[in-house]
């Protein structure tokens, strides 16, 4: 394709250097991807769906104006919603935070709560409500009934703001110095609901990635209760050589990173900062790129390649209009730091940054760290699952299981895609990927099967119960050969499971998530929330159904 091409999708030369996300990955990738149209959407009555790759989900996707209207008329309803679902409406109060229509009608409306005006924090739900207007269920974050004695606190936020950076220094050994305002919620994700302060600490982790390490201080009696890190991280380096297409809008004086066909997503060279947006790369002849990290555009061109396709990934096949589903992109930042062995996604920049590594020469050619770092962004607009215990740990396995179909629907000859997370980097030096999806213990540290205990794990790790699912949901178990890998996957029970493909297996996922999935969910919820996608998808009755409930007895969740 010619560099001038008037489409602005132009052909470059790219191997950039992008480090993974809370996944511990990737880079992107080489070969040619063009923007696909939209596929159709299943909009029979019912649960049955058509056959994967000839339609997104059974949903009826909103436009961008037409959501701004559900979500609108959803705000009017709260009310009268907060009591039909048995709120204390004197001081309860919900906000309407999504909306999510199915092809049968079916709504499903996500709320946050306050009490009192303090906002309830694992207060959230999902309101179902069929076509005819009749219920069909609520999700909630916490099933405790929301109230406290008083709202008047004991505690100062002097001495919330003091715990908390007690509480940071103990956390991370970096420095931790500057704080937001500390200000009064209801604490409801853990426990019975609490008046307390939270605190969002600023400053850096141990590898200079940006911390916001949210403390959250019972404001009776001063104990901590819960901390957060809103940065969502992991470690590795890429590099990616090939020819793309990229997306470019043409300006008075050449071409800018700036996608104009997915929501104007632009891409910045940050130049070894650590703050701010950072300078819009541009270029003269709309060619970026050499293929060598060297060039500042090669790593542009390698973030900016992977962001298209997630985009891409997210409208053709799940259906949805960018990470919030408005059809407003994220941006991305490279270059981030000195020497920076890693990527983050950040909820408050709503943006992707990538730093340039450190100690590793060898090209790479992977793009699920597009995929997994956007799919961060996704998950805080929609499930919102909290980055500890069991939530986190399915926070960090749909940022895998996105980003792993993500590089399967790249289809790209360089980058085949497969079941190992970050097997381009050689991070260990012994040729092995960070992660199995299909027997996760291989690495040495995740979980294949549920146990007691998976919450205590890092979340990287507490993943692998969810990852081992969704390969065995695909793939089904034992051994087999997929694009060239070997993989041979057990499971807890010593029982035999069948795939039913990796697209139908992502469409539950995605749906469970969108829909059923809240702030607090942990893996027996994610078993309930997967089983009702599955029903409303392909039906109750159907094999799909049959193959989710196999798969997490599979992995002990039952």
């Amino acid at each position: 394709m010619s560099p001038h091409s008037r489409t602005s999708r132009v052909s470059i030369r790219a191997a950039a250097l992008a480090a993974s996300a809370a996944m511990v990955v990737l880079g992107v990738q080489a070969g040619t991807a063009t923007a696909t149209a939209t596929a159709s959407v299943d909009r029979a009555a019912g649960t049955s769906a058509v056959p994967p790759s000839t339609s997104p989900l059974n949903s009826s996707p909103l436009s961008a104006s037409q959501r701004v209207t559900a979500l609108r008329q959803a705000q009017a309803g709260a009310a009268t919603t907060a009591r039909t679902i048995g709120l204390d409406t004197a001081v309860e109060k919900l906000v309407v935070r999504d909306v999510v229509k199915d092809a049968d009608g079916t709504v499903h409306t996500r709320y946050e709560r306050t009490y009192a005006g303090l906002p309830v924090l694992g207060g959230d739900l999902v309101v179902h409500t069929a076509k005819d207007g009749r219920s069909k269920g609520v999700s909630k974050a916490t099933a405790a009934r929301v109230a406290v004695a008083s709202t008047d606190a004991a505690v100062t936020p002097a001495g919330a703001r003091k715990g908390a950076l007690t509480a940071a220094a103990d956390d991370a050994p970096a420095a931790k110095t500057t704080t937001d305002a500390p200000r009064k919620v209801i604490w409801a994700a853990t426990g019975k609901p609490t008046l307390a302060y939270e605190t969002v600490v600023h400053g850096l982790q141990h590898d200079g990635t940006p911390s916001e390490l949210h403390v959250i201080t019972d404001a009776t009696t001063g104990k901590q209760l819960y901390t957060h890190e809103a940065i969502e991280t992991g470690t590795g380096t890429s590099q990616y050589s090939g020819t793309v297409p990229l997306g470019t809008t043409p300006g008075t004086s050449g071409y800018t990173l700036t996608d104009g066909a997915r929501g104007s997503h632009r891409t910045y060279d940050l130049n070894g900062g650590t703050t701010g947006t950072g300078t819009l790369f541009s270029d003269a002849d709309d060619v970026w790129g050499n293929g060598l990290p060297s060039n500042r555009q090669t790593a542009a061109a390698d973030a900016h390649y992977g962001a298209a396709l997630t985009w891409d990934f997210y409208k053709n096949e799940l259906g949805r209009n960018g990470i919030a589903g408005d059809g407003k992109a994220a941006y991305s930042r490279v270059h981030y730091g000195n020497a920076y062995v890693n990527a983050f996604w950040s909820d408050q920049c709503f943006c992707m940054t990538y730093g340039d590594g450190a100690g590793n020469s060898r090209p790479l050619t992977s793009i699920d760290v597009a995929g997994h770092e956007m799919t961060h962004g996704l998950t805080s607009r929609t499930a919102g699952l909290r980055y500890s215990g069991e939530s986190g740990g399915l926070n960090e396995a749909t940022s895998d299981i996105i980003g792993t179909s993500v590089e399967f629907f790249a289809n790209n000859a360089n980058d085949t895609g497969d079941y190992l997370i970050g097997e381009k980097i050689d991070i260990h030096g012994n040729g092995t990927p960070l992660r199995y999806m299909d027997k996760p213990s291989k690495d040495g540290s995740s979980a294949d099967n549920w146990s007691k205990t998976v919450g205590r794990l890092d979340v990287h790790h507490s993943s692998g119960v969810a990852n081992h699912f969704f390969y065995l949901l695909s793939e089904g178990s034992g051994a087999k050969t997929i694009n060239g890998v070997s993989y041979n996957s057990p499971t807890y029970d010593g029982s035999t499971v069948t795939g039913i493909g990796r697209a139908k297996a992502y469409r539950i996922w995605y749906k469970a998530l969108t829909s059923y999935m809240t702030s607090t969910t942990g893996y027996a919820g994610a078993r309930t929330a997967t089983l009702q996608a599955a029903t409303d998808l392909y039906g109750a009755a159907g094999a799909e159904y049959q193959a989710v409930n196999r798969a997490w007895a599979a992995v002990n969740v039952k």
